[in-house]
Order: C-alpha cells, then structure tokens, then sequence
C-alpha cells in the first residue's frame, strides 16, 4: 500500500498508509486526542474527521475545545435536532435550512399542521438523546445536481430543491445519519455519540431566506456544549438574561412602552424612561462640549435629490422611508451627515477652521423589517449621538486617536470593557479604491499606535468608507455593537467640501463619522441589562423615595421631598395609608436607590432615615446632607 507524507502543526511528520483518516492520527497520538477530534483541517480545507487522506498534506486536528470545533459540534446538533423532529412529525415537516450561530444552533422548519410552542420541547430533546445514544455514522455523500434534486423532491422537501437549484454546481454534498439525509457543506462530527448535551432555548418565526414575500417558517432555537457542565452553566447565564431582559424590566421599572396604535419598532417614553435617557443625553452634551464640539442640528427630512448626491438613495435605499411635500421628494434622514456637511458648506473655511467637530442628538428612522425588531435593542426611529469631524489629512490620525481616548473614557464611566473590530470595504459601496486605502490606512495606524488589540472584519464597512466598530460587554460578557469611528474620503468630493490651505489653494478635507454611545435607545436597553435595572445613583431615573410611617409624619415628609427637589435630588413621595414594609418592598421591586424613612422621632429631629435598596440602613441625616450625599455620590461616578 502507498505511504503518504503527514506533515502536524509542530513539524512533526509521519508516514501513513494511503486511505487513512485524521481520525487514525488522532488515535495514534492519543484516545483522549481521539475522543477529542470533531473534523480536521487539510492543507487548510476543513474536512472530515473520517476523510481518507490520498496524497502527502499538511493537517491540523479540529477539537472540540477550540471555536471551530465547538461550531462543528454545533452544526450536527443542529442535524440532530432536525432529525428528532423528522422523527417526530414525519412528512408534515419541511427542513429547510440550520446554522450554528454564537451560543449555540437554530433549524428553520415548514409546517402548517403543528405550531412549535415549548411544550414541545421535552419531546424532542427525548427523540435527539435516543438519536445520540444509538451511535449513528455521520456519512458525508457526493451526488450529482440533479440526482440530488430527485432525491429531495421525491422526499417532499422543497426547499431543499430551491437550495439546490439555485446552485450553479454539478455536484453537491449530503450528509447522512440512520433515516436522515441533509444538503450540507459540511465539515460534521463522526457519530452522533458525541453528542452529550443539548437544550432547545426557544421558538420564533422566520421568513424563508429573510424575506417577508416568502413563506413564514418556525425556528427553533437550542444549544449544545461538550458535556452538561458546561451546558447548566450556560442556561444559568441564560436564565439570568431573561430576568434581565429589559423589554421585562422596562415594564415593571415603567420606562417605555410599544403600541400597535402607534406602530412596530417606535418607542414611547414614559416619565422615568425620559428622565433617563435626559440625564444621558445631558451626560453626552457636557463630555462634547468639553472635548471641543459644536452642538448642531438638522432636518427630519432633506430633499431625495441630496440622498441620489450623497449615495445613500442607491446604496441604503432599502432602509429608508420617503415623503412628497408640494410635489418634490424629500427622504427621511436615516443619518444627520448630510445636515453637517451642509453646515460645513455654508461659509468659505481656512486651514486654520480646523477640524471643525459637529455634534447632534439626532433622531433618525430607518425601515427595518418586522421580524428583526427587539425592544428597544432594534427599532425603527432612534436618536443618534453622531457627530461629524472635518479635518485636514494631517490631523486625521490625531482625530481618530482623540475619538477612541472618548470611548475609553465613556465606557470607563460605566464599567464596560470592550473590543474592537476594523471592517473593510463591502461589496456594495462607493469611491475610488485610492481614497478607500488611504482611509483603511489611516484607521490601522491610529489602533496600531494605541497597541490596542483589534480583529479584522472583511466587507464590513460602510457603503463610504471602512470603520471601527467597538463591541462592549456587559455583565453577563454579552457583546453589543454601540460605538464606532468611520473614515470617508468619498463625501467630501461628491459634496465639494474644501478648505484654503497655507498655500492659498483649495483642499478637500477628511470627514469622520463617529458614535459613541450609538443609538440612546440601544444603549439605554443594553444599559438596563447591564445593570438588571439597577442603575447607579447619577443615573437612576428616581434616586430616592420619602416614606412615612403614619399620616402624623405626611406634612413633615412632603416638606423634605420638595426641599430635596429644590437641592437637585430626584425624588418621590409615597404618603400612601400603607403599613411600612409594604412601601420599601415597592420601592425596591422598583430599584430606587434609597429609600427615607421618616417616623415621629425623624420628624422631631428634623431628619431622615435613609436606607439603600441593598437593605443596609444608613446614620438619621437632615435633608441638606443627605443632598449634599447623592451630589457626592453622583460625582465619583462622573
């Protein structure tokens, strides 16, 4: 039999039979590497675990304790899962198509005779562990296009058809497990015997391929992990999230609302959830200003005409909502760029004028399809904290440096840590591919400069120039996509934005488009999560309710609340005839802060006592320390 050269990631190379399999070389090094192993990667194709090798190549053993591994892994459970439910409803179920995605897998099905609901749950988590335990080859099989098109059609699965049929292929791979047979790429785990421990998490609906003239689908929603430890561990977190989910908590805190009357994806603030969102903006306005920015502020809607100008019409069409006033076209701004460039453009600038940094709260709309809207995590009218710099090419790197020493700061001042991603030109975007290096370039020497850590997201960027994304974590590790930092050479020259240099010429400057918090709506749902609804004392929407304990002390405590407003402090009376542990468990179930209890010997002392929503009481204070307290409190935090 021919020998075949192995060459492994150390350098090390063995000489093996032609036909063996990575899965062999695992089990020559070790069983436990071999237990391990999920796929393997040769001269760099990912590919089966049980793949002959036929020819000398270089290979690298994927295991489960690495990402790609555990995404294969999560690949055949999501195999798994629609198997059991094959097993389960038979022919009145289409499969259709079941990513692995972060945290775990989805599979979309098609079936008008069972609606999914989460009593179903237990049943096919039950189908999948018998599934498992019976130790299935997972067997990947080549077949010709057509061939495999009878195949699913004969099955009934049509949109197993659709998907090869839009394929320009003549040959497709199937991958097989007992009675089931799926169209997949692939790579997949050996057996189903690898498969320990699963849950599904939830059930959605989703149109075919994403668009809403397709069918509506229902997806299920699961996770898997190499063994049970690890998966109790995640649905701990998981059940942590859904307390803190803060489409939940903003109902019982009070701070917004959707309406059917009013329309999906926009948001109305009630009281505490403006005073909130007030007292960000406020915190926003202070930290420009004192970073030299301009406050600004443009139109709703600018004509269409000014949109086909800037690009926006051809290449964010789609996303935008568009309006008729006497008969011209106006479009509704799903940014405030165009505004600020026009502001740019009302006199004539020096060198000397720059930068000149524009800051707005602008509210904005962008058309989002139904089934993508999430509270307030993704909605159709925000406001954005955008801000527009425009500078000389000279101090575009000081600029960049100066925005991402901004984030850090910001972030800083609500505990978040953060990573960083810079995304490229897309496939759909405008401007020269000089001006579109020049402005990568520019992004990659300021983070190089910083030495902060950053990864590389291809054919991400924005339609006008590439950008850095800044991704927080929250206190579950939780990634959110908020602040950002896009270079845009392209604007300037299709808006003939210039300046006079020292020479006395025109120039064209630089424009910045950046974020910080991004959208307020966003930031204020991640900050609710973040926090579980417990937000500190500079931000809470009500830091302190005045509680009596009888009507005897009701004049004396409504007195301490209006004196407290007057100092500045946000807070509530609760005068209500209600026993006293009543009130304070109210007002902890609504997270305020503290809570000033005021009896008989308060009221003859002229103070109060006040007790943190932790339950630890705090030393009787008059009502001038006590404001004197929440300022000092306020400022550490700020």
């Amino acid at each position: 039999m021919s020998k075949v050269k192995i060459t492994l990631p150390d350098g090390t190379v063995k000489d093996v039979d032609q036909g063996t399999t990575p899965l062999d070389i695992a089990l020559s090094i070790g069983a436990g590497l071999a237990r391990q192993t999920v796929a393997a990667r040769l001269d760099d194709c990912q590919v089966d675990a049980t793949t002959p090798i036929q020819q000398d190549s270089s290979l690298q053993l994927i295991t489960l304790n690495t990402p790609e591994g555990l995404e294969i892994y999560r690949h055949s459970s999501a195999h798994l899962m629609a198997h059991a439910v094959k097993e389960l409803f038979g022919n009145d179920v289409q499969v259709t198509i079941g990513p692995a995605i972060e945290d775990g897998f989805y599979y979309d099905f098609f079936c008008e005779t069972h609606t999914f609901s989460p009593d179903d749950f237990e049943l096919i988590e039950k189908k999948m562990a018998e599934l498992a335990s019976a130790d299935l080859p997972i067997v990947r099989e080549v077949m010709k296009r057509d061939d495999a098109i009878a195949l699913f059609r004969g099955m009934g699965e049509d949109y197993k058809v659709e998907l090869i049929q839009d394929l320009e292929v003549e040959e497709v791979s199937l991958y097989r497990q007992g009675s089931f047979v799926d169209l997949c790429r692939g790579p997949h785990i050996p057996s189903t015997k690898m498969l320990k421990a699963f849950k599904l998490t939830s059930v959605a609906g989703a149109y075919w391929r994403g668009s809403e003239d397709n069918a509506m689908l229902q997806r299920l929603y699961a996770t898997a992990f190499p063994d049970k430890k690890e998966l109790k561990k995640y649905l701990a977190r998981l059940e942590e999230a859904r307390k803190r989910d803060h489409r939940k908590l903003g109902r019982e805190l009070d701070l917004f609302s959707f309406s059917d009357e009013a329309g999906a994806g926009l948001v109305i603030w009630h009281p505490k959830g403006a005073m909130l969102r007030t007292l960000l903006e406020n915190f926003e306005r202070e930290e420009h200003l004192k970073r030299g920015y301009e406050l600004v502020v443009g139109p709703q809607i600018l004509r269409t005409e000014l949109w086909q100008k800037s690009g926006h019409f051809d290449n964010y069409r789609e996303n935008m909502y568009f309006t008729e006033v006497d008969g011209q076209s106006y479009g509704v701004k799903p940014m405030n760029c165009l505004a600020h460039m026009l502001i740019y453009k009302s006199k004539r600038r020096s060198y000397r004028d720059l930068p000149q940094r524009y800051f707005e709260l602008g509210m904005v709309h962008r058309h989002e399809k139904s089934g993508v809207l999430h509270g307030l995590l993704r909605v159709r009218g925000f406001t954005q904290d955008d801000a527009h710099i425009l500078c000389t090419p000279e101090q575009l790197d000081g600029e960049i440096k100066g925005v991402l020493k901004f984030i850090q700061d910001v972030m800083g001042v609500f505990g978040f840590e953060y990573e960083l991603e810079l995304s490229t030109r897309p496939d759909k975007s405008i401007g020269s591919e000089e001006d579109w290096g020049r402005a990568t370039a520019a992004l990659q020497s300021a983070l190089d400069d910083t030495g902060l850590p950053y990864d590389i997201n291809e054919g991400d960027g924005a339609f006008y120039g590439p950008k850095i994304d800044i991704k927080i974590k929250d206190a579950l590790d939780r990634k959110w996509q908020c602040a950002t930092i896009q270079c845009d050479f392209t604007l300037p020259e299709r808006f003939d934005l210039t300046y006079i240099g020292s020479d006395g010429e025109k120039h064209r400057p630089v424009m910045l488009h950046r974020v910080i918090l991004g959208a307020i709506e966003r930031f204020v749902g991640v900050l609710i999560e973040h926090y579980a609804g417990n937000f500190p004392l500079w931000i809470a929407p009500v830091q302190a309710k005045v509680l009596n304990v009888t009507d005897n002390q009701a004049a004396y405590a409504q007195q301490v609340c209006d004196q407290l407003r007057q100092q500045g402090v946000r807070v509530q009376a609760d005068l209500r005839n209600e026993k006293l542990g009543f009130k304070i468990r109210e007002a902890q179930m609504e997270k305020v802060p503290y809570m000033l209890v005021i009896g008989d010997k308060e009221m003859d002392a002229g103070t109060l006592s006040p007790r943190h929503r932790s339950g630890e009481t705090l030393d009787p204070v008059n009502p001038a320390e006590f404001a004197a307290f929440v300022k000092e409190e306020c400022r550490q935090y700020r």
